[in-house]
């Protein structure tokens, strides 16, 4: 039997009152696990993951476990996301060309979601305050093979002074006391005290009051934790409608197996009613609050407000001769909108993108490739990114070859082929480059991510 931190057993009971008992036990249970399928990839069907059937609130979420070392997870077909936090992106659902902001952002789950609706338009702003954070981020960002994704690393204090009621929607998935992650992260259970909920929810109405000043009126604000507590969901969000009356909440149409909000738990404002909570006793899940709120469109009309300087490319002359060799003979289809080098590594940024100065970028767009001397070298994002179709010169690995290719292994072709660089392909979509020389393919998968996949 599970010993609870002293205090929360006791909370629940007096909130719950008979449903108590069921969800302790809930939470001493095995945790559901889920992923979600990438719909932005070329070719979408499983190659070697097993299912547990559909997660019924998610377009693309599955039930089952995933394998960090399969085909499907290193070509980014695929992600883990815990069933119960798909229903966040799913409420959120971003539209073609918006501009996105998913404020506290890592490891990477929200905003992965979220660009799958946005069918890489539109300019998504990914941040994260940690840096480490911010790299795990970034490298998801990657596999998944996003091209409108910005990756950032500051605080809310700083990014909204950047963006000015800037975006049309932005996803706060708060820190929060992690009630929802007890079974799933034991060690959650040693940071929990009765005053704990009521210390995250201050920090959670300081990032709020950052967020609000970033979204446009008629903008729309997707406030989520995963945590049951009162204070960290139903209570923030009573604050934040007090404090700001050109907010409203928006209700959510919530599947079987989601429990509406509690105003009772708040200030008794019926409205609550219309945010979201996941139990993990009425459902296969964790444990989730989402709300969703709009602005209101100002009744007073704005000032005309300056457009935002947009970022501009800086390549040399020589750096934009290596690139359109590369480009005319390996992806002639290509246009990216602007072209942007940092160093010697040159970035693809999405359409719009606002002037970056002034902010600590880690991902900027696409990853296109490094500059060599007299070369150009394409990136692994630019594998992942690609539609194999845009590729001139493509390989297609059978299994063997595809574990000599993660090992890091260079492999001989029978295959009678002109040498160059070729995309490599596995269930239909890239996984990386190789370069083939005289009938061996040199291996360029990166040094950090290679193992040596079962047999």
């Amino acid at each position: 039997m599970t010993k609870w931190p002293a205090g929360f057993a006791e909370k629940y009971q007096t909130l719950l009152g008979d449903e108590a008992s069921a969800f302790l036990r809930a939470l001493e249970q095995p945790g559901q696990k889920g992923f979600r399928v990438n719909p932005l990839k070329a070719q979408t069907q499983l190659f070697n993951t097993s299912t547990e059937g559909r997660v019924p609130w998610g377009a693309w979420g599955y039930f089952g476990e995933v394998n960090g070392h399969s085909v499907d997870h290193t070509s980014g077909l695929i992600y883990s996301q815990e069933p119960s936090a798909q229903l966040v992106g799913e409420v959120a659902h971003p539209h073609p060309g918006e501009k996105v902001l998913d404020l506290a952002a890592a490891p990477g789950g929200k905003t992965t979601h979220l660009a799958s609706f946005m069918d890489q338009t539109g300019l998504l702003i990914s941040n994260e305050i940690f840096y480490k954070r911010a790299q795990i981020l970034s490298e998801n960002v990657e596999r998944f093979g996003l091209t409108n994704t910005l990756v950032t690393n500051h605080t809310p204090a700083e990014l909204s002074p950047q963006f000015p009621q800037y975006f049309d929607r932005i996803i706060l998935d708060a820190p929060c006391s992690g009630e929802g992650m007890f079974r799933k992260d034991p060690a959650a259970m040693q940071y929990w005290h009765p005053d704990y909920p009521a210390e995250c929810a201050r920090l959670q109405r300081e990032i709020l009051t950052e967020a609000v000043k970033m979204l446009k009126p008629g903008g729309e604000l997707i406030y989520s934790t995963c945590t049951f507590a009162p204070e960290e969901n139903e209570q923030v969000i009573a604050w934040l409608l007090r404090e700001y009356a050109d907010f409203e909440i928006v209700p959510i149409q919530r599947p079987t197996g989601v429990d509406a909000g509690q105003p009772a738990w708040a200030d008794d404002n019926p409205a609550l009613a219309g945010t979201a909570r996941l139990f993990p006793h009425h459902l296969a899940g964790e444990g989730h609050f989402v709300a969703r709120l709009r602005r209101r469109p100002s009744s007073v009309e704005a000032k005309a407000k300056k457009a935002p300087k947009l970022a501009r490319t800086n390549l040399t002359v020589e750096q934009k001769e290596l690139w359109q060799t590369f480009q005319q003979a390996q992806l002639p289809d290509y246009q990216p909108a602007v072209l942007v080098a940092f160093g010697d590594q040159l970035y693809a940024l999405p359409a719009g993108t606002p002037d970056l100065k002034g902010l600590k970028v880690l991902r900027a767009g696409l990853h296109l490739g490094t500059f060599k001397k007299k070369r150009f070298e394409p990136s692994f994002a630019l594998a992942l990114a690609l539609n194999p179709e845009q590729q001139t010169q493509i390989y297609t690995l059978n299994l063997e070859e595809w574990r000599a290719y993660v090992h890091g292994d260079v492999f001989a072709t029978s295959k009678v082929l002109p040498n160059g660089w070729y995309l490599l392909v596995m269930n239909g979509n890239g996984m990386g480059y190789g370069k083939l020389v005289n009938g061996q393919m040199k291996n360029f998968y990166p040094k950090g991510l290679r193992f040596q996949p079962r047999s």
